[in-house]
């Protein structure tokens, strides 16, 4: 399969550049490609420029909507791009930074970096993922590609992070299932938390008969079972620190030898861990051994909470009611009903979301939407309570930033403004439901979004070919 056609852009700096060797080069390379204006962009796209200046960032960040949309940034200039403009990009939202004047051979690398990102996206999109881990909030879909990249590209060890209830074992199953090696062995889930010290040898290397006093049978143990498959260790910050040097050994030598027996085995197998720990802090804190850490560590994966990915609880919340209705269309969700569970806090995060939703739907009776009453009396917030304060650690941290950055208050409520009307508009699906959400009207939105079209970053770049 080729590489899907790519729009290309111009942000013109102080010097012309000249793209058409440029176009020829990557058609070459087997990029196709076609021009685009801002208003025109959908999907993957290059951009190319020579000032890395703010104009470039703003396009980025809109052509890419944050990060969602896959966007490389090439660099024209002859001089080197300066480092802190190359974070900038990648914080708006490209997806790499490349000079084409430093490369030997630059359309290629355009074509090895396009190739790579298609197909990464095309399984984030499949059923596998989609149907599984459902969310498309760009935290989330970041994520997702990251876990799809390590698991079908690499054979790394992963370390998956994060708080409870945020999918730990459900991204340990994607690693595994993407997995490409033949004959791939089971997916073997040991739970860290649950060893009991004193017969922790026996669960992960297993033992001889009579090797204690209620071995009457030999056993095997984890390691043993997921020879040619994965070992997918579960909570392993809860470990005692004394029973971690020998899970080293087995990890960094795939060899072990079972309770009671001299004789050294061979386990070949993909590790995955999880924890809700820090375990670097734990590190510091000589609560897990370093040398450990890193060598479970090859790629790690940090999974957000659902307050970092907020966009993604009404889709969750649908999906959960899909589940306990599979034998009809699930029902659809009242207005009170999606602001209060926007509102709401969920501290075991999506599997506390999922439990909420079960309570729901017990209550819930006819073909109707899903409303207010059908809310458990004790979920409910009170009739006199005050607002939730939606401007959590991320918002100020932002406002701090372009404070900090010499940023005015006008821009600061301009930049605030449009992101939250491209996040209207993408969660909602239309115009006239944005513009409701909003509290303005569909023709305010309009004249707001047709002005940012005309006067943007970008607006005067390349013409379409």
């Amino acid at each position: 399969m080729g590489i899907a056609p790519a729009w290309t852009h111009v942000v013109p700096g102080d010097r012309p550049i000249e793209i058409a060797p440029v176009l020829g080069a990557l058609a070459r390379a087997g990029v196709p490609s076609f021009g685009a204006r801002l208003d025109d962009l959908a999907g993957t796209g290059i951009v190319f420029f020579d000032d890395p200046g703010t104009r470039l960032i703003e396009f980025v960040r809109t052509a890419s909507r944050g990060g969602v949309e896959r966007v490389l940034a090439v660099a024209m200039g002859e001089r080197a791009l300066p480092a802190r403009s190359t974070w900038a990009l990648l914080s708006a939202g490209a997806s790499d930074v490349i000079p084409w004047r430093h490369h030997a051979a630059p359309a290629a690398e355009v074509a090895a970096r396009l190739e790579r990102w298609q197909a990464v996206d095309a399984i984030v999109d499949a059923p596998v993922v989609r149907d599984n881990l459902i969310g498309r909030s760009r935290a989330w879909i970041a994520v997702l590609r990251h876990v799809v990249e390590v698991a079908r590209f690499t054979n790394a060890s992963v370390l998956v992070l994060g708080e409870t209830g945020t999918g730990k074992e459900l991204i340990a199953r994607l690693v595994h299932t993407l997995d490409q090696r033949p004959r791939k062995g089971e997916l073997v889930v040991m739970d860290c938390a649950a060893v009991v010290p004193q017969l922790a040898g026996s669960e992960f290397f297993g033992h001889e008969r009579g090797a204690f006093t209620d071995a009457v049978a030999a056993r095997e143990g984890c390691f043993a079972l997921a020879h040619g498959g994965t070992l997918f260790l579960d909570e392993i910050g809860e470990l005692p620190i004394g029973l971690q040097p020998e899970l080293l050994r087995a990890v960094q030598e795939r060899t072990y030898k079972r309770v009671g027996s001299n004789t050294w085995r061979k386990s070949e197998f993909r590790l995955v861990c999880a924890s809700n720990r820090d375990l670097l802090q734990g590190v510091e804190q000589n609560a897990f051994r370093s040398d450990l850490y890193y060598r479970i560590a090859s790629a790690v994966v940090r999974l957000p909470p659902l307050r970092e990915r907020s966009d993604d609880v009404i889709p969750l919340a649908q999906n959960f009611l899909a589940q306990l209705h599979p034998e009809r269309d699930a029902p659809e969700l009242d207005e009170p009903v999606r602001e209060y569970l926007l509102a709401r806090e969920y501290p075991g995060n999506v599997r506390d979301l999922r439990q909420l939703m079960h309570r729901i739907a017990a209550r819930h009776t006819g073909t109707g939407p899903i409303t207010a009453g059908d809310i458990p009396p004790e979920e409910r917030p009170l009739p006199d309570a005050e607002p939730i304060d939606w401007r959590d650690a991320a918002f100020e941290n932002a406002i701090r930033r372009a404070i900090v950055r010499g940023v005015c208050l006008k821009d600061i409520g301009q930049a605030a403004t449009d992101v939250a009307v491209e996040i209207a508009v993408h969660a909602e699906g239309s115009l006239a439901r944005a513009a409701q959400q909003l509290g303005v009207t569909d023709r305010a939105l309009q004249l707001r979004r047709a002005a940012k079209r005309r006067t943007g970053p970008g607006a005067a770049g390349m013409p379409p070919a």
